[in-house]
């Protein structure tokens, strides 16, 4: 072939790979999710939000209606409720004509509704403030119309909770006493409605009853308390409104009562705005002021606001993405569906980026009426299963882990503080019932540090230690924390963000494993350590299904990586007393064990255990998340005889909820396992909004489920050991897809792969390109 041929094909793939790079960078706009009639109820509402707030929008009957929630609007009972719901009409109203459009525009975040009713033309533009807690309404049309804008609450009146309805709060089934949603206080200020609920100060609330239930009255200064003097809610208000009374009536299964704004004129534009405020003061008033305070601040930005929301969800997409099949979109693939879900989650998770809460992983900030979930559940909209301020670690980790590869540290920061303000509270459990140093933290955890009060048991045998829950999924399950303390310790490594104020945070954890088991062999006999100088972790328990475990190895694998993630820091960060501390630790854990399936070795779940009680598998847990089997590492055949041959392993598969399986399969670069199981993750929900997936084990928007399937994606993708990028360790072949995903050192990676080949590779910083490897090219 002579040269001017060669010039011509290179000229050829060249022309082409620019071209496609060029379509691709076009992407993010066709995954915009758009409806062409409006909705039945709220089970067809679209997310939107920004900062902390997270809206459900949809159009039913030709009027606009919204779901407001607030991170950190907890109750007297920790339920997170609802600041309330509003409701717009246009009178005359285009959207009860011919034409209806209801946009999600992901590339700068907000909800956009068209409609035409003849010649009338009418659009909406829902945006929430990244920036200042405020929710924006703008209409506009080509006619002059008049608006009615209202508050709804089903909170106008005191609700007795029942039942299933304190699922919804930290007493779930067994509540000690009557439990009872106080009402708002909801009255029209001018030509606003201000609305607020405040946690009341002449009742227990959930921390005194839980404080005085597990014998820390003695400390219950030093324990902090998220609930007490918490005020939340807002107002609402617009340019060109007035009141116009107040009205009852009932959606879904549930009674309100509505206040109303009018205009006083029609005009072809409105902008309707709504402020929410949340914060613990000593009165109502001090409440009040610091709203008047937020509404002022805000008003000083009206005019730049929305150029700056724009520009935060812009960079925002740039940081990372996964476009699958990006040149030939395809609505009916389930592949191409995977990969634009995985784009609508991380749109719902960037809408708690600056929470003081982390976000639930039970619903997130888009929860709606519990019936269309669950046709038993007539209960309001405040309803979530499984609580609004119970943290569930080995659910939460999941919403989170993924911000690694995304490049979203700043959005971990809330999961962060949510541990780092609990800090003196787990040890002083620990100090209070062991009388040893260490922070003791639970899997079913409230937001203010203590074991879930009804998990740990209202009816406990005499004499039986308060340190421990009574309970048989939860007992002796403390090492979900240690999953945090490595989300910590790798933005340090990914980002080369500055830890220090969590390293005594992840020092104390590891502390209570050092100690605790120390002092429980010592409760036995004469040793703390085996026989070979080891740690003794028994009673144990290897996630909530092996019960009573002796060396669980989910936790071995923790203190291992840890461990060795803590004594890789830079020296800045840790004294050599500390370093020569956490090294003999580190000599301290013993090893992973190992069972036999006919001729596999493969990695056991503990050294013993006396009963299983869940259908999680943890076995695979030293592969995800602690690392320590994978592509490229030692023992990768027993990882893999561990996924295919242990009976439980295979009993227990799904791709429902939770479960992680994709995630192994990805990490141990099974392909064809990985592609099946995150497809089915990450394909449409069943529900009008495709990554509304669940209720799973939990509840709807399930984003554990979401955010396993991140996980799973990212895996198959890219995977890193030390300094090592493996490029496409799991990925088909057969399977176009263009990302960008970070890596360890402040390290991102672009590719575009086509037909089984990178055609495009763009590693920053340019010097760690020759840390990648093609998992294509040596297979």
């Amino acid at each position: 072939m002579n040269t001017r041929n060669v010039l011509l094909i290179a000229g050829i793939l060249t022309g082409n790979l620019v071209a496609l790079v060029a379509r691709t960078q076009n992407v993010l706009p066709s995954y915009n999710v758009t409806w062409n009639a409006q909705s039945t109820n709220s089970a067809g509402s679209m997310p939107c939000g920004g900062g902390d707030i997270g809206l459900n929008v949809w159009v039913e009957k030709g009027e606009l209606y919204v779901y407001m929630a607030k991170s950190g609007s907890f109750d007297e009972h920790n339920a997170l409720l609802k600041a309330g719901r509003l409701r717009v009409k246009c009178t005359p109203n285009a959207f009860e004509g011919e034409y209806f459009k209801q946009e999600l525009k992901l590339e700068e975040g907000y909800v956009q509704i068209d409609g035409r009713n003849n010649r009338l033309q009418t659009t909406i533009k829902i945006w929430v403030d990244v920036f200042r807690p405020v929710i924006h309404i703008e209409l506009s049309g080509n006619k002059a119309v008049k608006t009615e804008v209202a508050f709804e609450s089903w909170r106008y009146t005191d609700r007795k909770n029942t039942g299933r309805a304190n699922f919804g709060n930290s007493y779930k089934w067994a509540p000690p006493m009557e439990v009872i949603t106080n009402k708002d206080n909801i009255e029209f200020k001018g030509n606003t409605v201000q609305f607020y609920h405040r946690n009341r100060t002449d009742v227990p609330n959930i921390f005194d009853v839980t404080v005085k239930q597990q014998g820390l009255e003695a400390v219950k200064d030093k324990l902090y308390n998220p609930i007490a003097n918490l005020t939340f809610g807002g107002m609402l208000q617009g340019k060109n409104l007035q009141p116009a009374g107040t009205y009852n009536g009932t959606y879904i299964n549930t009674d309100f009562m509505g206040w109303k704004l009018q205009s006083k004129k029609a005009a072809r534009k409105h902008h309707i705005t709504v402020l929410l405020h949340t914060a613990q003061t000593p009165t109502t008033e001090a409440w009040q002021a610091g709203l008047q305070q937020a509404a002022a601040d805000a008003a000083k930005q009206t005019a730049t606001a929305w150029q700056q929301t724009r520009n935060w969800w812009k960079q925002y997409w740039q940081r990372s993405f996964i476009y699958i099949h990006p040149d030939r979109p395809d609505t009916a693939s389930a592949l191409w569906q995977t990969g634009r879900n995985y784009q609508l989650f991380r749109y719902m998770l960037g809408c708690n980026a600056f929470g003081n809460n982390p976000t639930k992983f039970n619903g997130g900030l888009f929860t709606y009426d519990p019936s269309l979930t669950d046709s038993a559940l007539r209960i309001t909209p405040d309803f979530r299963n499984w609580g609004g301020g119970t943290h569930t670690a080995q659910n939460q980790r999941l919403v989170y882990f993924p911000m690694l590869k995304s490049g979203d540290y700043d959005l971990m920061k809330p999961q962060f503080d949510f541990y780092l303000r609990l800090l003196r509270t787990a040890e002083l459990r620990s100090e209070t019932y062991w009388n040893h140093k260490g922070a003791c933290f639970v899997e079913q955890l409230e937001n203010f540090g203590l074991p879930n009060c009804t998990e740990y048991g209202w009816k406990r045998p005499a004499g039986y230690d308060k340190g421990l829950e009574y309970n048989a999924w939860l007992e002796y399950e403390w090492d979900t924390v240690l999953e945090f303390c490595l989300m910590m310790l790798e933005t340090e490594r990914y980002a080369g963000n500055n830890i220090k104020e969590y390293v005594p945070f992840i020092e104390s954890c590891l502390r209570f494993f050092n100690e605790h088991y120390q002092y429980r062999a010592g409760n036995r006999g004469r040793k703390t350590l085996d026989g070979n100088g080891h740690l003794i972790i028994y009673p144990g328990s290897a996630a909530e299904t092996y019960k009573m475990a002796y060396n669980p190895s989910s936790t071995v694998a923790a203190l291992h990586t840890v461990l060795t993630r803590l004594l890789e820091l830079p020296g800045q960060y840790l004294a050599d007393s500390s370093r020569a501390q956490w090294q003999q630790m580190l000599t301290r854990i013993p090893p992973v064990s190992y069972r036999q399936f006919g001729n596999y070795t493969t990695i056991a779940p503990a050294k013993l255990w006396e009963r299983v009680n869940n259908t999680e598998t943890p076995q695979l847990y030293p592969v995800f998340p602690w690392g320590m089997y994978g592509v490229g590492k030692p023992g990768l055949d027993t990882a893999i005889n561990t996924f295919k041959h242990d009976t439980d392993a295979l009993k227990f598969r799904s791709h429902i909820g939770w479960k992680q399986d994709n995630i192994f399969a990805a990490r141990l670069g099974l392909t064809n396992e990985a592609l099946q199981l995150t497809t089915l993750k990450l394909k449409n929900s069943g529900r009008r909004f495709p990554a509304f997936w669940g209720p799973g084990f939990d509840w709807t928007p399930d984003h554990n489920w979401g955010g396993s399937g991140m996980i799973g994606l990212q895996e198959m993708l890219l995977q890193t050991d030390g300094k090592k990028i493996f490029l496409c360790p799991a990925w088909p072949k057969d399977q176009d897809v263009h990302f960008k995903l970070h890596a360890p050192y402040n390290t991102t990676v672009e590719a575009t792969v086509v037909h089984g080949k990178v055609q495009s590779l763009i590693v920053l910083p340019e010097e760690r390109k020759k840390d990648v490897i093609d998992m294509f090219s040596t297979h």
